[in-house]
């Protein structure tokens, strides 16, 4: 390998490391809004409560009692933009079970 070769793979490498770096920053925001802010909002209880409604009230995996919602799906950008379609009704055990 010459000189150059390797100099262009070791920026090749520095570029990649840096993508993931910033990658895994914005990553841990989104989590953190999400579960510290949007999880506490008046907007999530509100959906929260339309999904409980609409399923009854029941876990959709096994049919105790729901006191969770689940996402099947997340916005990848617009948190607290998914659909209704996206939550479903969950036990807790279920949804331990679920991550």
């Amino acid at each position: 390998m010459d000189f150059k070769t390797l100099l262009l793979l070791s920026l090749v490498v520095l570029v990649w490391l840096f993508e993931r770096f910033i990658f895994n920053i914005k990553r841990k925001r989104r989590r953190n809004y999400y579960r510290n802010v949007y999880l506490k909002s008046d907007a999530w209880k509100r959906k929260r409560y339309v999904v409980l409604k609409r399923d009854n009230w029941q876990c959709v995996y096994c049919g105790r009692r729901a006191t969770q919602v689940h996402h099947k799906k997340y916005a990848k950008r617009n948190i607290g933009k998914e659909p209704i379609k996206w939550l479903v009704s969950i036990c807790k055990a279920c949804h331990d079970k679920q991550h």
